[in-house]
């Protein structure tokens, strides 16, 4: 197959996925709601059941890196007129949406909106909203709100940190059900939220949409190549390092020239060769 052949077999393919693409595919999530303010605002209002909440700013595929350096991707990160945060993450799995994913990404995002010399009654209110599939918490609710509370006598505890789980599967004839009936829906002319059909009907009918669409799942495809070939050769590099350093014979410093591994990593490596 040549690479024309490969690269129209690949659109067709792409154009495939489009029309099948809901808004609990994360990929497409991401791309629907990125610099996307009036449909997340309608999702948080529904959501929250406000209608006075005003969006300033949408970020997708948000990167914040933690004080070890892992960093944690969130699919939607926004910020309304009060600079109340707001992290929303779709989830197909459980294994994705456990409650301690959900406190990770509360605390880091506490970690990387504060600025030296703040002080904390500063920190702004976060809201941590999964959106997932099934009812991971199993107690067939449409929305599960979690705040802090004083065991002893059941006050609030008001450190302004949320976290929220919808359940997509409930999609009954209420404004929250009905926005988790477009949130399962591929086809635009089937939405009940008129907002959301628009922007879907962009991404999945409209030449320029579409066009965008397959330029960002060609990206997809390019990152995880070029994953896969950043993971071999660093699978190529522990390799030899390990080889070496059985030998005996080169200096760590002398290691870490020849395979580009840095002291500590062939200090571990030392370890398991013990």
């Amino acid at each position: 197959m040549t690479s024309q052949e490969r690269r129209r077999r690949n659109h067709e393919k792409d154009l495939e996925r489009i029309r099948n693409f809901c808004l609990l595919d994360d990929d497409y999530m991401t791309r629907f709601f990125e610099d996307s303010i009036e449909c997340t605002e309608l999702v948080l209002h529904i959501i929250l059941g406000r209608t006075d909440l005003k969006v300033l700013e949408v970020r997708s595929q948000y990167s914040i890196k933690n004080l070890q350096g892992r960093s944690v991707r969130l699919d939607v990160f926004a910020i309304d007129a009060e600079e109340k945060i707001y992290n929303i993450e779709i989830q197909r799995s459980e294994q994705g949406a456990v409650a301690k994913r959900a406190r990770y990404n509360s605390s880091i995002i506490d970690a990387n909106i504060t600025s030296p010399g703040d002080h904390y009654e500063q920190l702004p209110d976060t809201y941590v909203i999964f959106i997932t599939e099934h009812d991971v918490l199993g107690d067939d609710l449409p929305l599960y709100h979690i705040v802090r509370t004083v065991l002893q006598n059941g006050k609030p505890f008001p450190d302004g940190s949320h976290i929220l789980y919808v359940n997509a599967a409930c999609q009954d004839d209420t404004p929250l059900g009905r926005l988790m009936y477009d949130f399962a829906c591929t086809n635009p002319s089937d939405m009940n939220y008129s907002i959301l059909a628009s922007r879907s009907r962009y991404l999945k009918e409209d030449e320029k949409g579409v066009s965008n669409m397959c330029r960002a799942m060609e990206e997809m495809r390019d990152e995880a190549r070029n994953e896969g070939r950043i993971e071999g050769r660093v699978e190529a590099q522990m390799e030899a390092a390990f080889c070496l350093l059985r030998l005996g014979k080169l200096t760590y410093e002398e290691i870490s020239s020849s395979t580009g591994l840095s002291a500590e990593q062939l200090k571990t490596l030392r370890e398991q060769i013990k």
